[in-house]
């Protein structure tokens, strides 16, 4: 599976495509993938839009003592996703892309309209578990679209796009709760806040706000066309073509389509693309690579911030309308840095960012241990907060997407990638169910102790395990990582 080591060696350095980088429709590419990255924009707007309802809607269902119903609401999500992610690979390896996105669209239509509908804490989370699977679909197949339609040249700033909506989708969540949210003020308590307009009706526009988005996102996606790449894959080659065609000219078209044929020519036509064979001697080594980078990107705990501002915000000494003006902070920083991030990737390499951003957290997370252990508060921990988050997306946030875009096979990307985000997603939910005991156990200070050596753990393996992907095509990609014992 994959071109010959000839015909690689004898390929032209892609950094030198200048022609062909001059031929590409810039402003076709980019729309179709600002359509698709909406997908993250509904990601992070629900994923995030829970921190801000999280004061509100725990006083009206009278769970703010029980750490377990905390865990439980926070996390309900997580088994939406882990179900979407798992299912998203033969969905998507049989359907296409475009359909998934479509569905995955509707439900979040569907279930943010009903998140904040009901009187009911069970059919809260039910709701949140269907959003959840809307999030899972969507983290899945957005990256892997805009992935099978970029050039390569440009792969790694196309795909960062999907994390810039992310970032956007987080921004617009925390705006939108900071807008709705009328003052707290500083002294009120539980009973105060479960019987204002906050408590009873704030919480629930918060959710029902995502439905706008979702609606324009399920509209423009009837509008995109289908992935060339599977496609071709799955024998449509001439609507393949006229697609790579119209993204740059005719002999782009003809170098892509000729490179996935001869990704696949080696491939036995009776060989059935099954779970079992995702973990064969060839392909194991990259879903392991696939699953620890999906795995670290959560568990280097950047998440808790977004998903326990309140906890960790309150730790530093501020009050719930403090809280949400410093949310609101750190999805501005997130969003700035990922836009930079969008900039470096394709001249600074994947592997060095990732680098960067191990090492990084792993020395602010220190810092912040330090903090929390002497009962430091305001400024100084806040600025360390946002630092943490700015590495996180300038690095490990966009680059982990680009990645498994990158590294799975033609053949196999829809279920490889479907692994990889099970994993995320199951990795994310170990974290975020965990954290309110880790914090009652450890503390802030302990636990971001914790967070920090698993960076540093982190940082070893990439140095170790991680190739550099950036200027390749995807068919490259495939051989370098697959055929690696050709000489």
């Amino acid at each position: 599976m994959g071109i010959t080591k000839r015909e690689l060696d004898q390929a032209p350095d892609p950094r030198g495509f200048k022609k062909e980088h001059q031929n590409i429709n810039l402003h076709y590419v980019l729309a179709l993938a600002l359509v698709s990255a909406m997908g993250g924009l509904l990601f992070g707007y629900d994923w995030v839009v829970i921190g801000g309802a999280k004061p509100f809607y725990e006083r009206y269902f009278d769970i703010t003592s029980s750490a377990t119903f905390q865990g439980l609401a926070m996390s309900s999500a997580l088994f939406g996703c882990l179900i979407g992610s798992a299912v998203s690979g033969i969905f998507t390896d049989k359907f296409g892309r475009k359909i998934p996105l479509l569905f995955a669209a509707f439900i979040f239509i569907f279930t943010s309209i009903g998140t904040g509908a009901f009187n009911s804490f069970t059919l809260f989370m039910v709701f949140r578990i269907l959003g959840g699977i809307g999030i899972g679909i969507a983290s899945n197949v957005s990256p892997i679209y805009i992935a099978e339609i970029a050039p390569a040249h440009m792969r790694g700033k196309l795909v960062a796009i999907n994390q810039l909506t992310i970032a956007l989708g987080v921004l617009g969540a925390q705006l939108t709760n900071m807008l709705i949210a009328e003052p707290v003020p500083l002294n009120a308590n539980d009973s105060f806040i479960s019987q204002s307009w906050n408590g009873q009706m704030g919480w629930r526009w918060m959710f029902w706000a995502c439905s706008v988005p979702a609606s324009l996102f399920f509209i423009l996606m009837w509008f995109i066309p289908e992935s060339p790449r599977w496609l071709t894959k799955t024998g449509k080659i001439a609507k393949a073509f006229k697609i790579f065609e119209r993204i740059g000219g005719t002999e782009y078209a003809r170098k892509e389509t000729d490179e996935i044929l001869q990704s696949m020519e080696s491939e036995s036509p009776h060989e059935k693309s099954n779970f079992a064979h995702l973990f064969s001697k060839q392909l194991a080594p990259i879903i392991v690579l696939g699953i620890v980078l999906a795995v670290f990107q959560q568990w280097c705990g950047i998440n808790v911030i977004f998903n326990y501002a309140e906890e960790i915000f309150s730790a530093a000494g501020y009050g719930i309308s403090g809280t949400l003006f410093n949310i609101v902070l750190t999805g501005s920083v997130s969003l700035i840095f990922t836009v930079v991030s969008m900039f470096i990737v394709d001249k600074w390499g994947r592997k060095v960012l990732m680098l960067t951003g191990a090492g990084g957290l792993a020395i602010v997370y220190m810092i912040l241990t330090a903090g929390y252990f002497l009962h430091i508060q305001g400024f100084f921990m806040l600025f360390w907060v946002v630092t943490a988050i700015s590495i996180y997306c300038l690095t490990l946030a966009p680059i982990t997407w680009v990645l498994l875009s990158e590294i799975f096979p033609n053949k196999i990307r829809g279920q490889a990638m479907s692994v990889a985000t099970f994993a995320l997603w199951f990795s994310c939910a170990v974290l975020t169910i965990t954290f309110p005991f880790l914090n009652k156990a450890f503390g802030a200070s302990g636990t971001f102790a914790l967070y920090s050596s698993i960076c540093i753990l982190g940082f070893f393996y990439l140095w170790k395990k991680l190739p550099e992907t950036k200027g390749k095509s995807l068919e490259q990609i495939e051989y370098e990582l697959t055929k690696q014992h050709i000489q």
